[in-house]
Parts: structure tokens; sequence; C-alpha cells
């Protein structure tokens, strides 16, 4: 049932990756407008969605996992929280989906150590 919306939530997430960051989130912000707060369920499943059905989203590109989670969320009616964030040393750079700053379908301790730059919460 959510197969053919992951699809085209991760094929979205492909264009929208690359965008420049400011553009990508002023996009997101939009996207959540009217949109219910993901429970942690609803993100985890967006997010297994996306990568069950495309090899880009199983891999490295988190950008583009979490691009495509959020807005596989949104076409259910909901929003989780979407992150970007850094690392300095040595310096990595990480985007998820979280909900209510939970990272979703992640390793939490990892996660935490990022520094968080750029973020779309739900609008309540």
């Amino acid at each position: 049932m959510l197969r053919p919306a992951a699809l085209l939530a991760a094929g979205a997430a492909r264009v929208l990756t690359r965008l420049p960051p400011a553009r990508l989130r002023r996009v997101l912000a939009f996207a959540s407008r009217g949109a219910r707060p993901a429970t942690a369920d609803q993100a985890l499943r967006a997010r297994n969605a996306v990568v069950y059905v495309s090899l880009a989203c199983a891999g490295p590109r988190c950008l583009q996992r979490s691009v495509a989670a959020a807005l596989l969320c949104r076409l259910g009616g909901t929003w989780p929280q979407w992150c970007t964030g850094v690392v300095t040393e040595p310096f990595g750079a990480h985007a998820w989906v979280a909900v209510n700053g939970e990272p979703v379908g992640e390793d939490a301790a990892h996660v935490r150590a990022f520094h968080v730059i750029m973020t779309v919460p739900p609008r309540r």
C-alpha cells in the first residue's frame, strides 16, 4: 500500500536534495504546512518504506532518505521533525527525521553527536 507513495517520495527527494540548503529548507517548511505532527510509529513506517523501495535511501544517502521519509509522512497528512547536523572531528554531516526530539530509525547515541544546524519541525 505504501509502495507507490514511497517511490514517489524517494523520487521527489532525489530532485529536492539537489537544491541549495536554504532553498531545500524553505521547500520542506512549505510542505509541512497544515500537517499534524507525526508519531514515532508513522515516521518509522515512512522511513522503512523509502528504504525498502530505494537503494539510494537504503544506502549512504541520508539526506535523500530523511527528505523522502518526511515527504511520505506528509502524503499521509503528518510531518516529523526533519533535521540536519554536523560534527567537526572528524568532519561529518548527517540528516534524519525525529519525533519529539528523538531520532527515528537511527542510533540515538550516534545522532546526538551531531550539532543540529537546520530543522523543519512540525507546526502545531
